[in-house]
């Protein structure tokens, strides 16, 4: 199945990347710089001499990374030459400590070691709408890893975006009337489109699924034919745990059937009914949002959207909070795994 992550980005790419230096850590171990200027996300953090093990490293500079993250929003540790999965896991445990299994699946992920999975198993035609992960979630991860072992021939980028100012962009009256109605996500298993909830839920066990379903605040029903549909209702618009900014934080434009491609959704809204679509959202009362609401939401991201082409060996680190990611179309073999850590969960503003 197609869904609303398939959504494709004009995404801006930026101008000619011209380094701009900024300064030299205290041991002289680290340059940051930034990739264009004028343009703040992500901070870029290189080696100034071979040899260094970023893994090390980290462990005695979190509080330099976690100040930097907070303020950027998006770190790129480039030229560190990590030495595969084992040492990209090893280099997030330094930061975060264990890693995050992947629960309550919106997209196909393939397991690759721990919990370290790939990036999301879509076709390579296709985008992936901008989205902070498991914001639709009653936890997520603050932190969420990238690590380039394959660059693609051709396009391929994770479009990134400053959540902040999206937030900033979007009309006062949408915020207000998204902070007050919240987001509800209506989703269909077992339909023959999209994920099985038994890898959703990764479990068989029916009762397991309730239980999982109650503790998170999320309504279930079992229908004909061992279809599940379940409710959640979630936050639009959330304030940050450290920095106390207003984010904006959600899969409202991300899940709606008006972000699929236009062939998809018709023949979507041809099979089913718009309450038995695979994955939809609302407001929070049930009620429709209207389409020119979300094309603004979309356009508020698309104008917040930034690029790079990604180089064998590249660990993008986000604040999950702050930034939103999303995938570019590429072409070749492309190879990008990622590490989740640090779980919060929501308390109402």
């Amino acid at each position: 199945m197609k869904n609303p992550e398939f959504q494709k980005l004009k995404i801006t790419k930026l101008p000619t990347l011209r380094r701009q230096a900024m300064s030299l850590s205290q041991d002289g171990l680290i340059k940051t710089e930034f990739l264009q200027t004028g343009k703040f996300l992500p901070l870029v953090v290189q080696p100034t001499v071979e040899g260094v093990n970023l893994a090390v490293w980290a462990t005695h500079n979190r509080s330099f990374i976690e100040t930097e993250l907070l303020k950027y929003g998006g770190i790129l540790f480039r030229n560190f030459k990590v030495n595969g999965v084992a040492e990209f896991e090893e280099f997030i445990k330094s930061i975060s400590g264990e890693l995050l299994e992947y629960r309550e699946r919106s997209s196909p992920r393939s397991h690759v070691n721990g919990n370290i999975y790939t990036s999301t198993d879509y076709p390579a035609t296709q985008s992936i709408f901008l989205h902070n992960e498991n914001s639709y979630q009653h936890t997520w991860p603050l932190k969420i890893f990238f690590f380039c072992i394959t660059a693609s021939q051709q396009g391929g980028e994770t479009p990134i975006a400053d959540v902040r100012k999206v937030f900033q962009r979007i009309n006062p009256k949408i915020r207000e009337l998204f902070i007050q109605k919240q987001v509800m996500y209506v989703r269909n298993f077992g339909n023959g489109f999209g994920l099985p909830w038994q890898t959703v839920f990764q479990t068989t066990n029916k009762l397991e699924v309730e239980e999982y379903c109650y503790k998170n605040g999320i309504e279930a029903e079992w229908n004909d034919g061992n279809c599940l549909r379940t409710k959640q209702l979630r936050q639009a618009v959330t304030m940050h745990p450290k920095t106390n900014e207003m984010l904006w934080f959600n899969h409202a434009a991300f899940f709606h059937v008006s972000s699929l491609e236009s062939t998809i959704r018709e023949s979507f809204l041809a099979e089913f009914r718009e309450s038995d679509l695979p994955q939809n959202t609302y407001y929070g009362d049930g009620s429709t949002i209207e389409c020119s609401v979300l094309d603004e939401i979309r356009s508020c991201y698309q104008q917040e959207t930034v690029t790079f082409p990604w180089q064998e060996g590249d660990i993008l680190m986000l604040d999950n909070m702050l930034v939103a990611h999303g995938r570019a179309p590429f072409v070749g073999c492309r190879k990008i795994v990622v590490g989740m850590a640090e779980p919060y969960t929501h308390k109402a503003i």
